[in-house]
């Protein structure tokens, strides 16, 4: 999957944001390009993440267009398509490679991939072509969990080991927020790592300074994954590992766009969503927060 006839799209009312086709125009000239991508295969307590993309293309059609902090209907900045979902290919190692090839053909088009998980496992497919791409990547990651095993419950490329697998690329340094839970042997690896991963964890978020979270990445090429379960459980209970004493809207927003000032967002991934029925506010936050990284990615 390598050229612009190979994506096959979804009618744009089906798509992010509902769009009327003539709002929507071309999607072959939209430069953001949504990628669903459902993978649920190394799920450890609640599942549902493969029903995620659904969701939140779904929810997607009740946000509202007018950003009013831009103070304009933004998507009209930029232009948005949505990738009809694939069946996905079985065993995550197959899975990552088939995402990759999708975030490549996205890439190559010269436009700005965006991934709806799906388990957080699909960030490490989905980093390829920019790691190899990009020779001074940074991970921004908002998280409850490090994802820092090697692998779990014997999956080398489980959830739980995300942001491992995108470490293995050395190119590739990482910034994580919100975090509050990590396991002993993730420990070793963070020590001897501390050049190249900065933590901030949820427990000091009265006390961040955001010119220090940010000063990793300025002037540098960023990927923004976003794990719905960095969000506190009372905001985002539609997950399978919740923790409590998590991040609120207000606390996330200014990170993503400093971010967007003083770097360049290159692309991203939302994950974790697991839609729970009559708990539709989860979606909608999942979507609009997919909407609002668009914004200051790209306007």
């Amino acid at each position: 999957m390598t050229s612009k006839s190979k994506l096959e799209y979804l009618p744009s009312l089906e798509g992010f944001l509902g769009l009327e086709p003539d709002q929507a125009g071309d999607p072959h000239k939209a430069r953001a390009v949504i990628i669903p991508f459902g993978l649920e295969a190394s799920v450890s307590y609640g599942g549902g993440t493969g029903a995620g993309p659904e969701a939140m293309l779904k929810a997607s059609h009740q946000v509202e267009l007018f950003d009013d902090e831009l103070w304009r209907e933004a998507y009209a900045d930029y232009g948005v398509a949505t990738l009809r979902e694939p069946a996905i290919a079985q065993g995550i190692p197959r899975a990552l490679v088939q995402l990759e090839g999708m975030v490549s053909a996205v890439l190559e088009s010269g436009r700005f991939p965006f991934v709806f998980g799906g388990e957080h496992s699909i960030t490490a497919g989905a980093i390829r072509p920019f790691a190899k791409r990009y020779d001074d990547l940074v991970l921004l990651h908002f998280d409850a969990h490090a994802d820092l095993r090697d692998g779990y419950e014997g999956e080398h490329y489980s959830h739980a080991s995300a942001l491992r697998r995108c470490l293995d690329f050395e190119n590739i340094s990482l910034v994580s927020l919100g975090i509050r839970n990590i396991s002993a042997e993730e420990i070793p690896f963070l020590e001897a790592n501390l050049s190249r991963i900065h933590i901030h964890w949820a427990r000091d978020k009265a006390r961040w300074n955001i010119e220090e979270i940010l000063a990793p990445l300025r002037g540098r090429p960023v990927y923004l994954t976003f794990d719905v379960d960095g969000l506190d459980g009372s905001v985002m209970p539609a997950t399978g590992t919740p923790e409590p004493g998590g991040l609120f809207w207000d606390d996330v927003m200014p990170i993503i766009r400093g971010a967007a000032e003083c770097a360049t967002i290159v692309g991203a991934d939302i994950n974790e969503l697991a839609p729970r029925p009559e708990l539709h506010a989860c979606d909608f936050l999942a979507a609009k927060l997919a909407y609002k990284i668009l914004n200051y990615a790209l306007c």
